[in-house]
């Protein structure tokens, strides 16, 4: 019955965890070019039971059966599929059409300086005439950072990244994809960081100005998911509840 205890918390930690993702997704419903987090889940190596100091068959250890502890926390992943691209009609709005991240020069609170990438395309320019993040962090173009001439009278960028400002050319944006996407590490709401091992590749995206890519979040379906992993949670409530109660009965019978 202990065993039995071991295979409902197994069952309660998978549950708390699966809870914590769709919590964090439907939170990151609305947050620009947010790509869904999922989780798997993998059983318990199975193991022999044997039966030993067994006197019915003169101690020789015999196997009764296979046993599992249950399930267990399998891994991580992301969803890299599209997001419905919405239309805002700002000139420093972007969103990507197809496989690839901006370049981002991010600095964080201690003033280390790394690159990021993002498929968040909300941009401003600041007095300088540099084009920024939300957050106040330059967006890279082949060049370095991308400064538009403040006296610009119309500023557009085509669909291959290309920026012009009253129709001189000025940069490409620093379009970047992976050959394998396991080899980003989210940081923040939308942004990522490589780790060992990446490999770059050349991008295909499109740009689209004007719009932005929404969360590819399906809030029914993540709601759906929220309800699923409440019953279970209950399931493994229910039995460690029902094994609690059966061992204090025999605890109680042993002390009569």
């Amino acid at each position: 019955m202990v065993k039995g205890l071991y295979t409902a918390y197994s069952g309660l930690t998978l549950q708390q965890k699966r809870l914590d993702l769709v919590s964090n997704n439907l939170a990151n419903s609305l947050t620009t070019g947010y790509k869904k987090e999922g989780l798997t889940a993998q059983s318990f190596d199975t193991v022999y039971g044997i039966k030993v100091n067994d006197s019915s068959v003169n101690y020789v250890n015999q196997y009764i059966g296979d046993l599992n502890l249950g399930a267990k926390i399998g891994e991580s992943y992301r969803c890299w599929d599209q997001g419905a691209l919405r239309s805002t009609e700002s000139e420093f709005d972007f969103a990507l059409s197809g496989s690839g991240l901006f370049s981002i020069e991010f600095t964080n609170k201690s003033g280390t300086t790394s690159t990021m990438y993002t498929r968040d395309g909300a941009f401003q320019i600041n007095a300088d005439g540099y084009l920024l993040t939300k957050d106040g962090d330059y967006v890279l173009g082949e060049n370095g950072y991308i400064q538009i001439p403040t006296n610009t009278d119309e500023f557009s960028v085509d669909v291959l990244g290309n920026i012009y400002a009253d129709d001189v050319y000025i940069d490409k944006f620093a379009l970047v994809d992976f050959e394998d996407y396991d080899y980003l590490e989210a940081y923040g709401e939308n942004m990522f960081q490589t780790v060992d091992g990446y490999t770059e590749k050349e991008a295909t995206a499109t740009v689209n100005q004007g719009y932005l890519e929404a969360s590819n979040i399906n809030v029914v379906t993540e709601m759906i998911d929220m309800i699923s992993i409440a019953r279970n949670f209950e399931s493994n409530q229910k039995i460690m509840n029902s094994i609690d109660t059966m061992l204090s009965k025999m605890v109680t019978i042993s002390e009569l």
